[in-house]
């Protein structure tokens, strides 16, 4: 194993505290929210917070993408402090909950706090196999690029030789993004993000699109891509077919070609980097082993990245990232066990 420095990957992203339960059909039809979706709260969506913890068996973790992909990282690398995460919470009962478990999970957290609004929320509603996440960012939402640039927040950013964020906090602050991301090609470092939902690529397109010619990798799902493709006027659903798209942007530094990794539920993931598109099959598993898919794609990042920062080829970083995705779909919510059991 290549020795991982402390501090050698960053993520930057929107903490959120997951109220996860499994709820039913009805409840999906009262808050107008749809199977294997990912959204940001609407007024009309305000009752539902209260109404899980009121009348479900709801279980509390300390989620968002960003959040959810580093903490797994440095459970896959098991070497303390390896990791380092930013983001907005509230200054209350939820932020102090995140707080403890992102420590307990070994991640070096410098949290920016809001005194005044309350700590990012996500409803997760489990329905069977499909999952619907609803997000209130409250405090996430307050992030500011004046944190990043303290000098002991900074010091971070200098640190990292890997940096990820999910293009959900294109939402909250795209100058912080920047910021890393110029950072990241002034120094030579790898860049990372992630599509993360369809509304992204439609309705924040000019922010992603200012974003996009700095990353070196690209993560998403196969709904985000297709919906990228759309936005775009491609004229392709096919998966390999964006991915290689993606993978030929215009790119900011020549340093480092872009990949691009698509996932496909239990389809193959694929990989486009140089010209050409690889697929790696996921193993499957048996239907009754599934618990829960909510952070899988977040895990399968985590996992992915464990390697990247070990310089491992690419079909290992895959690899790891399906095992990943494999033991956090067994469970609720983004959670794994003590030691990861990779080989």
């Amino acid at each position: 194993m290549k020795m991982v420095s402390e501090g050698i990957l960053l993520g930057i992203g929107n903490p959120l505290l997951d109220i996860s339960a499994v709820v039913d059909q009805d409840f999906f039809k009262k808050y107008d929210i749809t199977s294997n979706n990912a959204i940001l709260a609407e007024d009309k969506h305000t009752p539902m917070f209260e109404e899980l913890v009121e009348k479900y068996n709801v279980e509390y973790i300390a989620g968002g993408a960003t959040q959810n992909s580093i903490k797994v990282a440095q459970w896959m690398l098991q070497v303390p402090g390896a990791t380092s995460y930013m983001g907005g919470i509230g200054k209350d009962k939820f932020g102090e909950e995140m707080k403890k478990n992102s420590r307990l999970a070994g991640v070096n957290v410098h949290y920016y706090e809001d005194e005044t609004t309350p700590t990012g929320t996500c409803a997760v509603c489990i329905v069977g196999d499909d999952r619907s996440l609803v997000a209130n960012l409250a405090a996430a939402n307050c992030y500011k690029s004046d944190h990043l640039k303290r000098p002991e927040n900074w010091a971070l950013v200098e640190k990292a030789k890997y940096i990820y964020i999910a293009g959900f906090f294109l939402t909250v602050s795209p100058d912080s993004i920047q910021l890393v991301a110029e950072h990241a090609a002034a120094n030579n470092k790898i860049f990372s993000m992630n599509l993360s939902a369809p509304f992204i690529c439609e309705f924040f397109r000019d922010v992603q699109e200012k974003a996009l010619p700095y990353t070196d990798f690209v993560f998403g799902y196969e709904t985000e891509a297709r919906t990228f493709s759309k936005v775009h006027g491609w004229e392709t659903d096919n998966v390999e077919e964006i991915a290689l798209k993606i993978s030929q942007w215009p790119k900011a530094s020549g340093l480092h070609k872009r990949i691009t990794v698509i996932t496909q539920g239990v389809d193959p993931v694929c990989v486009a980097e140089d010209g050409k598109v690889k697929k790696f099959p996921v193993q499957l598993l048996p239907k009754e082993k599934l618990v829960d898919a909510n952070g899988t794609g977040d895990a399968f990042v985590g996992g992915f990245l464990s390697q990247l920062v070990q310089e491992k080829p690419i079909e290992e970083c895959v690899r790891a990232g399906c095992y990943a995705a494999n033991v956090i779909i067994q469970r609720s919510g983004c959670t794994y066990p003590e030691k990861p059991d990779f080989h």
